[in-house]
């Protein structure tokens, strides 16, 4: 038999059987693409025979159309902005036997380690009806605890920022995996063909770099597009050379036509050559973009209201809020997956305060106004209740003070992320870690089943979601994940 291509559209590909003789527009690979010309963004191009591909397993009880993750560079201190821990106040500067992962890789010994227990620099006090705990540093998001669905007991792998960042991404600390939104993306397709599905807002150069939102072994149609990197000027996070100006309409056309009739003759010869198609399937989005996307990133079409809502215009908050702002236009014109980097390209990425905790006072000022901002406007617009909000990081701080210092170390073995909308519970708060802070030992959530309850939101089987390579069925989870079935509403 022969298997037509799939119909595009908002929904994960479909396939159609046709019968051996039977008569089918999309029969030859050189007529549907002069027919169309267009439109690679939720096809995946190889491997369409293979039972392995199984994106077109969408579940009917979807919650999520799209994501946005918030991705705090370096690992924010939970114990200073979350997850409250008295303990830490009561025992402020005494020492203490502590035993993680983090002090085997330092010392090289199995055993624990004395180390001087540092209580948080921030007061806590409980918001909203749920009376959740938040430290000062996060007033705004405070105002959202009722909206917002935590995770205390948060685990992962890798213990540096390398490993743990890739793991957190692409569900491996070494090995070359796809990213996370190249998974959804080819799940799901593309919701709007005239953008591209994956965006990864301002990405860091380092611990990973462009891996973090690339495609690996998937088709290279499945990568992200990267606006902007982190640390330069919010205004570099545009797409450049969307409008040519010294070409007329007509001449523009032309100049396509050509293009695609050069491209089909390269197809003809080199038919199933993954890396031609994507290079046609870039050309024909970044035509189509010339129409949707000056529009989605002109900001400028926003009220004076909003622009202040996510605080642009003010100097300490500006630049996280227009990544905001552009988070919530992208999601509204149907990007599938949104990741938005609050770092910078440094060895040492800003949440990451070995030596100078304090600092987290100017980071979360930076990026609390514009969160909050997100999560209002996501919700007056309607959005979020199909759109998933993920914020977090590669991992957690330590409930001891590195080096008997005024920093936290690195801590895999217990921290908290939190979710809002897409199908989530508001006011919940899962799981817990020790009386430290120290460890998640309270219904354990790994990055793994986190992974997989996300692409259980958006309608994928986290277990059937695979792709085919060198010769073994891979999948973002693994051999591993469960979804955690109490975070969903």
């Amino acid at each position: 038999m022969r298997i037509a291509l799939p119909t595009l559209g908002s929904q994960a590909a479909s396939f159609e059987h046709v019968p051996a003789g039977g008569s089918n527009p999309l029969l030859s690979r050189r007529g549907w693409l002069t027919s169309t010309a267009c439109g690679f963004g939720s096809l995946a191009l190889s491997g369409l025979c293979s039972e392995t591909f199984a994106a077109g397993a969408q579940l009917e009880r979807a919650r999520a159309k799209r994501v946005i993750f918030l991705f705090m560079q370096g690992g924010p201190s939970h114990l200073d902005t979350f997850d409250h821990k008295p303990l830490l106040q009561e025992r402020d500067g005494q020492t203490y036997d502590f035993h993680d992962a983090r002090t085997i890789a330092n010392s090289g010994q199995y055993k624990a380690s004395s180390q001087r227990v540092f209580g948080s620099p921030w007061k806590f006090s409980q918001h909203g009806q749920t009376g959740h705990w938040v430290s000062e540093l996060f007033p705004e998001t405070a105002k959202h605890v009722d909206s917002l669905c935590f995770i205390h007991s948060m685990h992962t792998e890798g213990v540096a920022h390398g490993p743990a960042t890739l793991f957190l991404h692409c569900g491996a600390t070494n090995a070359v995996r796809p990213s996370m939104g190249s998974w959804i993306l080819y799940g799901l397709g593309r919701e709007n063909e005239n953008l591209p599905g994956f965006v990864s807002i301002q990405p860091s150069g380092g611990n990973g770099g462009p891996r973090n939102f690339g495609n690996a072994f998937l088709p290279p149609i499945y990568q992200g597009t990267a606006i902007g990197r982190a640390g330069a000027p919010i205004n570099d996070a545009r797409i450049r050379n969307l409008r040519n100006e010294r070409r007329s309409a007509a001449e523009q056309q032309s100049q396509r036509e050509l293009l695609q009739a050069l491209h089909q003759e390269q197809l003809s010869h080199r038919p199933g050559d993954s890396q031609i198609e994507a290079q046609v399937a870039a050309f024909e989005l970044a035509w189509r973009m010339q129409q949707d996307a000056p529009e989605v990133f002109d900001l400028l079409q926003e009220t004076p209201e909003t622009l202040a809502l996510y605080g642009i215009g003010t100097p300490e908050t500006d630049s996280f809020g227009r990544q905001c702002l552009m988070a919530r236009r992208l999601a509204s014109a149907g990007v599938r997956y949104i990741q938005l980097t609050y770092g910078d390209n440094s060895a040492n990425p800003a949440w990451d305060q070995h030596s100078n905790l304090p600092q987290h006072a100017k980071h979360a000022q930076a990026v609390d106004r514009p969160i909050a901002g997100l999560l209002t406007d996501l919700a007056r617009h309607g959005l979020l209740e199909d759109t998933l909000v993920w914020w977090g990081a590669e991992f957690g701080r330590t409930p001891y003070a590195e080096k008997n210092g005024t920093g936290r170390d690195h801590n895999p073995g217990g921290f908290t992320m939190w979710l809002a909308g897409g199908g989530v519970k508001a006011g919940y708060s899962h799981g817990s870690t020790d009386e430290w802070g120290h460890r998640a030992i309270h219904d354990k959530v790994h990055m793994h089943d986190l992974h997989a309850t996300i692409l259980h939101l958006l309608g994928l089987d986290h277990e059937r979601l695979t792709y085919r390579h060198d010769g073994r069925d891979y999948r973002l989870t693994d051999v591993h994940g469960t979804v955690i079935h109490s975070l969903l509403a």
